[in-house]
């Protein structure tokens, strides 16, 4: 499975990095959230960032 972002639904409020820094990581310039370990993070805490984002933007795919 592998972690991906609707970067267009995304709000940027950072809950996602906060959660799990690991596989999210805000990016400022455009005030998205963006993946940078899509593979192999931690499963609780990618889990934790999906039930947690605001907007439901962040999903696994296989």
């Amino acid at each position: 499975m592998s972690v991906r972002i609707d970067e267009d639904e995304c709000i940027g409020c950072g809950t996602c990095e906060e959660i799990c820094p690991e596989v999210f990581k805000l990016n400022a310039d455009i005030e998205k959230a963006k993946v940078i370990m899509p593979d192999d993070g931690p499963q609780d805490l990618i889990e934790e960032a999906i039930d947690s984002c605001p907007v439901s933007c962040i999903y696994e795919e296989e």
